[in-house]
Protein backbone atom coordinates (compact mmCIF):
# COMPACT_ATOMS: atom_id res chain seq x y z
CA UNK A 1 0.00 0.00 0.00
CA UNK A 2 1.04 3.51 -0.71
CA UNK A 3 2.15 5.53 2.64
CA UNK A 4 0.98 8.48 0.79
CA UNK A 5 -2.56 7.90 1.54
CA UNK A 6 -1.95 6.74 5.14
CA UNK A 7 -2.23 9.41 7.77
CA UNK A 8 -1.19 8.78 11.47
CA UNK A 9 -4.02 11.12 13.87
CA UNK A 10 -2.04 12.20 17.43
CA UNK A 11 -4.47 14.11 20.16
CA UNK A 12 -1.55 15.76 22.38
CA UNK A 13 -2.82 17.61 25.61
CA UNK A 14 0.12 19.08 27.00
CA UNK A 15 2.54 16.49 25.45
CA UNK A 16 5.25 19.16 24.99
CA UNK A 17 8.18 16.88 26.27
CA UNK A 18 7.05 14.05 24.81
CA UNK A 19 6.08 14.85 20.70
CA UNK A 20 8.97 15.43 19.15
CA UNK A 21 10.40 12.41 19.97
CA UNK A 22 7.17 10.33 18.63
CA UNK A 23 6.99 12.27 15.57
CA UNK A 24 10.98 11.69 15.19
CA UNK A 25 10.30 7.79 15.46
CA UNK A 26 7.00 7.99 13.20
CA UNK A 27 9.13 9.81 10.26
CA UNK A 28 12.12 7.20 10.91
CA UNK A 29 9.57 4.53 9.23
CA UNK A 30 8.43 6.89 6.51
CA UNK A 31 5.07 8.39 8.18
CA UNK A 32 4.86 11.68 6.95
CA UNK A 33 1.25 12.45 6.73
CA UNK A 34 1.14 13.20 10.32
CA UNK A 35 -1.79 14.77 11.82
CA UNK A 36 -1.15 16.53 15.73
CA UNK A 37 -4.59 17.94 17.16
CA UNK A 38 -3.88 19.83 20.29
CA UNK A 39 -6.66 19.64 23.01
CA UNK A 40 -6.45 23.02 24.29
CA UNK A 41 -2.89 22.46 25.65
CA UNK A 42 -1.73 24.70 28.49
CA UNK A 43 1.83 23.98 28.00
CA UNK A 44 4.15 24.96 24.87
CA UNK A 45 2.63 21.87 22.75
CA UNK A 46 1.23 24.03 20.26
CA UNK A 47 4.57 25.68 20.03
CA UNK A 48 6.58 22.71 19.43
CA UNK A 49 4.15 20.74 17.00
CA UNK A 50 4.26 24.06 14.81
CA UNK A 51 7.60 23.50 14.44
CA UNK A 52 7.83 19.74 13.42
CA UNK A 53 7.00 18.26 10.27
CA UNK A 54 3.02 17.92 10.60
CA UNK A 55 -0.43 19.25 10.31
CA UNK A 56 -0.45 21.19 13.19
CA UNK A 57 -4.11 21.93 14.63
CA UNK A 58 -5.24 23.53 17.48
CA UNK A 59 -8.41 23.21 19.75
CA UNK A 60 -8.96 26.19 21.48
CA UNK A 61 -10.78 24.68 24.18
CA UNK A 62 -9.22 21.59 26.16
CA UNK A 63 -12.45 19.21 25.02
CA UNK A 64 -10.71 15.47 25.29
CA UNK A 65 -9.42 13.09 23.31
CA UNK A 66 -12.50 11.78 21.16
CA UNK A 67 -12.96 15.11 20.23
CA UNK A 68 -9.35 15.84 18.74
CA UNK A 69 -8.96 12.38 17.18
CA UNK A 70 -12.38 13.27 15.65
CA UNK A 71 -10.73 16.40 14.26
CA UNK A 72 -7.71 14.71 13.48
CA UNK A 73 -9.80 11.89 11.52
CA UNK A 74 -11.88 14.28 9.64
CA UNK A 75 -8.86 16.23 8.55
CA UNK A 76 -7.04 13.08 7.64
CA UNK A 77 -10.43 12.47 5.16
CA UNK A 78 -10.91 15.79 3.71
CA UNK A 79 -6.73 15.49 2.83
CA UNK A 80 -7.68 12.04 0.77
CA UNK A 81 -6.47 9.74 3.40
CA UNK A 82 -7.65 5.82 2.77
CA UNK A 83 -6.02 4.86 5.99
CA UNK A 84 -5.39 6.37 9.52
CA UNK A 85 -3.87 5.34 12.40
CA UNK A 86 -4.23 6.42 16.01
CA UNK A 87 -1.40 7.12 17.75
CA UNK A 88 -0.69 7.81 21.59
CA UNK A 89 1.13 11.06 22.23
CA UNK A 90 3.19 9.96 25.35
CA UNK A 91 5.65 7.09 23.70
CA UNK A 92 3.51 4.24 24.71
CA UNK A 93 2.83 3.05 20.75
CA UNK A 94 5.33 1.48 18.91
CA UNK A 95 5.86 2.90 15.08
CA UNK A 96 7.51 -0.12 13.81
CA UNK A 97 4.33 -2.23 14.47
CA UNK A 98 2.30 0.29 12.84
CA UNK A 99 2.73 -2.41 9.55
CA UNK A 100 1.20 -4.70 11.28
CA UNK A 101 -2.28 -3.31 11.51
CA UNK A 102 -1.57 -1.52 8.10
CA UNK A 103 -1.29 -5.43 6.80
CA UNK A 104 -4.46 -6.09 8.23
CA UNK A 105 -6.36 -3.75 7.41
CA UNK A 106 -5.69 -3.05 3.85
CA UNK A 107 -6.94 -7.24 4.01
CA UNK A 108 -10.38 -7.30 1.76
CA UNK A 109 -13.24 -7.89 4.43
CA UNK A 110 -11.37 -6.05 7.25
CA UNK A 111 -12.73 -2.49 8.11
CA UNK A 112 -10.50 -1.92 11.26
CA UNK A 113 -7.45 -3.28 12.86
CA UNK A 114 -7.46 -2.87 16.75
CA UNK A 115 -4.45 -3.26 18.98
CA UNK A 116 -4.20 -5.58 21.63
CA UNK A 117 -1.69 -5.72 24.59
CA UNK A 118 -2.47 -8.94 25.14
CA UNK A 119 -1.91 -10.80 22.16
CA UNK A 120 1.71 -9.80 22.96
CA UNK A 121 2.96 -12.54 25.24
CA UNK A 122 6.06 -10.48 26.23
CA UNK A 123 3.40 -7.77 26.75
CA UNK A 124 1.39 -9.00 29.39
CA UNK A 125 3.70 -9.03 32.87
CA UNK A 126 3.72 -5.55 31.59
CA UNK A 127 0.81 -4.12 32.25
CA UNK A 128 0.09 -2.78 36.03
CA UNK A 129 -1.97 -5.62 37.76
CA UNK A 130 -5.10 -2.72 38.79
CA UNK A 131 -4.86 -1.37 34.78
CA UNK A 132 -4.58 -5.36 33.96
CA UNK A 133 -7.64 -5.38 35.75
CA UNK A 134 -9.62 -2.59 34.83
CA UNK A 135 -9.09 -3.41 31.29
CA UNK A 136 -10.66 -6.87 31.70
CA UNK A 137 -13.45 -5.29 33.61
CA UNK A 138 -13.86 -3.07 29.93
CA UNK A 139 -13.95 -6.50 28.16
CA UNK A 140 -16.47 -7.78 30.03
CA UNK A 141 -18.63 -5.01 29.89
CA UNK A 142 -18.07 -4.84 26.17
CA UNK A 143 -18.77 -8.39 25.38
CA UNK A 144 -22.12 -8.09 27.85
CA UNK A 145 -23.89 -5.20 26.67
CA UNK A 146 -22.38 -4.77 22.94
CA UNK A 147 -21.56 -8.52 21.72
CA UNK A 148 -18.18 -7.51 21.23
CA UNK A 149 -15.64 -9.66 21.64
CA UNK A 150 -12.43 -8.41 22.17
CA UNK A 151 -9.30 -8.83 24.16
CA UNK A 152 -8.12 -5.44 24.93
CA UNK A 153 -11.19 -3.20 25.09
CA UNK A 154 -9.41 0.37 25.78
CA UNK A 155 -6.40 0.57 23.50
CA UNK A 156 -5.84 3.73 21.36
CA UNK A 157 -3.37 2.13 18.39
CA UNK A 158 -5.79 1.13 15.49
CA UNK A 159 -6.15 1.38 11.60
CA UNK A 160 -9.38 2.77 9.90
CA UNK A 161 -10.00 1.63 6.58
CA UNK A 162 -11.57 5.16 4.69
CA UNK A 163 -14.85 3.58 4.74
CA UNK A 164 -14.42 2.80 8.88
CA UNK A 165 -13.44 6.23 9.59
CA UNK A 166 -16.60 7.59 7.62
CA UNK A 167 -18.53 5.29 8.97
CA UNK A 168 -17.77 5.40 12.74
CA UNK A 169 -19.27 8.74 14.57
CA UNK A 170 -17.03 9.77 17.59
CA UNK A 171 -19.56 12.08 19.61
CA UNK A 172 -18.04 11.37 23.18
CA UNK A 173 -15.24 13.66 23.52
CA UNK A 174 -13.31 12.38 26.49
CA UNK A 175 -11.82 8.57 26.81
CA UNK A 176 -15.22 7.16 26.39
CA UNK A 177 -14.59 7.66 23.02
CA UNK A 178 -12.59 4.01 23.07
CA UNK A 179 -15.40 2.35 23.78
CA UNK A 180 -17.81 4.35 21.55
CA UNK A 181 -15.58 3.42 18.43
CA UNK A 182 -16.16 -0.45 19.37
CA UNK A 183 -19.83 0.20 19.50
CA UNK A 184 -19.73 1.70 16.51
CA UNK A 185 -18.07 -1.60 15.10
CA UNK A 186 -21.14 -3.83 16.31
CA UNK A 187 -23.84 -0.89 14.80
CA UNK A 188 -22.32 0.00 11.40
CA UNK A 189 -21.81 -3.95 10.65
CA UNK A 190 -17.91 -3.33 10.13
CA UNK A 191 -15.58 -6.16 10.14
CA UNK A 192 -12.60 -6.14 12.64
CA UNK A 193 -9.43 -7.66 13.96
CA UNK A 194 -7.17 -7.24 16.95
CA UNK A 195 -3.49 -7.28 16.37
CA UNK A 196 -0.74 -7.95 18.59
CA UNK A 197 0.94 -4.53 19.68
CA UNK A 198 3.19 -3.74 22.31
CA UNK A 199 2.90 -0.67 24.48
CA UNK A 200 5.21 0.71 26.55
CA UNK A 201 4.94 1.56 30.41
CA UNK A 202 7.28 4.28 31.77
CA UNK A 203 6.48 6.23 34.67
CA UNK A 204 5.94 9.24 32.71
CA UNK A 205 3.40 7.30 30.53
CA UNK A 206 1.27 6.06 33.64
CA UNK A 207 1.35 9.42 35.22
CA UNK A 208 -0.35 10.92 31.66
CA UNK A 209 -2.83 7.90 31.38
CA UNK A 210 -6.21 7.99 33.05
CA UNK A 211 -6.70 6.94 36.47
CA UNK A 212 -8.27 4.02 37.64
CA UNK A 213 -11.19 5.91 38.55
CA UNK A 214 -11.41 7.26 35.00
CA UNK A 215 -11.75 3.30 34.04
CA UNK A 216 -14.59 2.78 36.42
CA UNK A 217 -16.52 5.91 35.03
CA UNK A 218 -15.54 5.09 31.13
CA UNK A 219 -17.11 1.32 32.17
CA UNK A 220 -20.31 3.00 33.75
CA UNK A 221 -20.91 5.41 30.77
CA UNK A 222 -20.60 2.58 28.70
CA UNK A 223 -23.32 0.39 30.90
CA UNK A 224 -25.66 3.39 31.18
CA UNK A 225 -25.83 4.47 27.56
CA UNK A 226 -26.78 0.43 26.33
CA UNK A 227 -29.91 0.52 29.45
CA UNK A 228 -30.68 4.45 28.52
CA UNK A 229 -31.09 3.25 24.45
Amino acid sequence: MSLEKTFIVIAAFNEEKSISNVIVKLRKYNYTNIVVVDDGSSDNTFKVISQLPVHALKMFLNRGQGAALKTGIDFALRQGAEYIVTFDADGQHQAEEIKDLLSVVSKPGIDVALGSRFLKTNNKTNVPLLRRLFLKFGVLVTWIFYGVRLTDSHNGFRALSRKAAKAINITSDRMEHASQIVEELKVKKLNFKEVPVTITYSDYSIARGQSNWNSINIGLKMIFRKLLR
